[in-house]
């Protein structure tokens, strides 16, 4: 048992293809469970060819890395480092020579580590079905799948949950990113048509996103009432079964009286 008295789970996010916002969405989502609902989170950067999780929060400087965690030479606290958000983050290296001699495959023994130390695991997937991206899912208990409005993308996620379903891994459902009124993107119905799985967040295409990513900071902290965060956050709240009610322009002025 944990800190919150709730058994840790693991949740994996995953995608097919690259540039859909999954490393996006991993980042908000632990700022926003740490620092609005206080859970107790941890976030993994499991993409280790091509790591980028570190650098979207700014942290350019981290000795101890997964990398290190997997080839044995250190415990996985070691690799932890606090965000201002409240959650821990576990990046990867970037650099080209702490490749060798990694197996990924060893990352479910190493999230075990974990279990009993903290409420939420979030493990940010590679893109596709490679080795990477595998380990992840065998390490998972729980699976989110993202995807942007657009065929290719919605297609691969039919193979990754029939991935899923063969290791006996529960899938959590979609979330749809970068969505606008665009008559040549796929509708909710659509997506759920195809892949089989209900929508369980629908992100909408937000300018603000790639400011914060050049400031190094979540968009759930940076403008915390902008359409993505209203609906990374409500997610969240939907992933641990808490209620939230999205702040109208309303509620907004009542609550600037009541302050």
């Amino acid at each position: 048992m944990n800190i919150s008295g709730l058994l840790t789970r693991v949740i994996g996010v995953v995608s097919g293809k690259g540039g859909v916002g999954k490393t996006t969405l991993v980042a908000n989502l632990g700022s926003i469970l740490s620092s609005k609902f206080k859970r107790s989170v941890v976030i993994v950067d499991c993409n280790i060819t091509t790591s980028h999780l570190g650098l979207y929060l700014g942290m350019y400087y981290t000795p101890v890395t997964l990398n290190k965690v997997l080839l044995g030479q250190e415990e996985i606290g070691s690799a932890m480092y606090d965000h201002f958000t409240g959650m821990k983050v576990v990046p990867a290296s970037l650099a080209l020579k702490d490749l060798q001699g990694v197996d990924i495959f060893n990352l479910k023994d190493t999230i075990k580590e974990l279990f009993g130390k903290t409420d939420i695991v979030i493990l940010d997937s590679a893109p596709g079905m490679g080795r990477e991206a595998i380990s992840v899912l065998r390490a998972s208990d729980e699976v989110l799948f993202i995807t942007t409005p657009f065929i290719p993308s919605t297609m691969d996620i039919i193979r990754l949950n029939e991935v899923i379903n063969e290791l006996e891994v529960k899938p959590l459902g979609i979330v749809l990113n970068m969505k606008s009124k665009e008559k040549y993107q796929l509708n909710s119905s659509e997506v759920e048509g195809l892949v089989g799985l209900p929508i369980i967040a629908s992100i909408p295409l937000d300018k603000n996103v790639p400011r914060s990513l050049s400031l190094k900071t979540p968009i759930v902290t940076f403008m915390p009432n902008s359409p993505a965060s209203k609906q990374i956050t409500a997610l969240a709240a939907r992933l641990i079964g808490e209620k939230y009610e999205q702040p109208g322009l309303l509620r907004r002025f009542v609550n600037f009286f009541k302050s």
